[in-house]
């Protein structure tokens, strides 16, 4: 029985001469409280590793959507029976077009046509490593996930940063936390989590969700928990979907994550199964994919010299190359 599930993934070529010219039209019209960091666009040149992981670990997955403001890989196959490209201008509101940001990406993937009930959404930077199954995302038709709670603490240097706390307002308007973890003991106090079932335990005393604690990696998805927050905060999500670049109102995809989380409608999964590594640690990176330590990994990229950057792209790309050598059916 084919399977049900499908992957999302989005990709942008910074290298494209087209895309920052038009890029470069809007730059100028943001307040100032914009991320346009160059390591937010550039390209590892290592795509064709996640289409050969995709392949070779979950030969299972029934389409995958290429999500891309409209630039392509040379190599990559077009004609592949699993791939639908999806351009922004074929899902998004046009109201909300041109956009540079991934929060705008993200929060409109359920308008996205003939997507699954059921998907896992990844960014261009997240690998599956080793084989995995349906039910390493989704049990009994949940998404699979960590309900472990966590401190959010700002940095004013990093924008970034303030989505998770924009989300977590969400959560907290829609829901009380004493309820939802009364209510679902076993999804918040569970063996899968380890030691980090301690840190539910010391923050259990909190009025309200402190936060809650993020892998960055792949996240499993139901397209209904997308339009069900969309119908309940829909001016929350438009206010950020108007910005052309990412701004510290935003809220991002982690709002749909925890929702489902505080609703119950999630299945406990071990926080073992990846790793998120900063670029900077690259060694550990390289060392995690050769010997395939975790199913996914995130090479969360930093800020770092033109020449640093060269040199680490080479050392993952040969890293990629030993587990991962032969072309998928996703490449001419």
């Amino acid at each position: 029985m084919r399977s049900k599930i499908d992957f999302v993934i989005i990709w942008v070529d910074g290298n494209d001469p087209e895309w920052k010219r038009e890029k470069n039209k809007f730059k100028g019209t943001v307040n100032g409280c914009e991320d346009d960091s160059e390591h937010r666009y550039r390209d590892w040149d290592n795509l064709r590793y996640w289409f050969r992981g995709v392949e070779k670990f979950s030969p299972w997955v029934r389409t995958v959507h290429f999500v891309t403001w409209g630039h392509l890989p040379k190599w990559l196959n077009t004609n592949n029976p699993k791939l639908n490209i999806v351009k922004h201008a074929d899902y998004i509101p046009e109201r909300f077009l041109p956009t540079f940001s991934s929060h705008t990406i993200e929060l409109n993937l359920h308008r996205i046509e003939g997507l699954a009930e059921r998907f896992v959404y990844f960014n261009d930077d997240m690998f599956i490593l080793k084989p995995m199954k349906e039910k390493d995302f989704f049990r009994n038709g949940k998404p699979c996930d960590s309900a472990i709670l966590n401190v959010h603490c700002y940095n004013m240097e990093d924008m970034v940063i303030m989505a998770p706390f924009r989300n977590i307002g969400v959560i907290n308007h829609e829901f009380n936390m004493k309820d939802v973890i009364k209510n679902n003991i076993t999804g918040w106090f569970n063996w899968k989590y380890g030691i980090n079932n301690l840190r539910n335990l010391v923050l259990l005393p909190c009025p309200r969700f402190p936060g809650m604690l993020q892998q960055h990696l792949p996240t499993s998805f139901c397209k209904s928990t997308f339009k069900e927050v969309w119908k309940k905060y829909p001016e929350i999500l438009e206010e950020t979907c108007c910005h052309r670049f990412r701004e510290m109102t935003d809220v991002n995809q982690w709002v749909f994550k925890e929702w489902q989380i505080a609703n119950g409608f999630f299945s406990p999964r071990s926080l073992h199964i990846g790793k998120n590594i900063p670029a900077y640690h690259i060694k550990d990176a390289v060392d995690c994919i050769k010997n395939q330590k975790v199913k996914m990994m995130c090479l969360n990229d930093t800020e770092m010299s033109a020449g640093r950057f060269n040199e680490c792209v080479k050392m993952i790309n040969s890293a990629f190359e030993c587990i991962l050598p032969s072309k998928s059916s996703f490449e001419i």
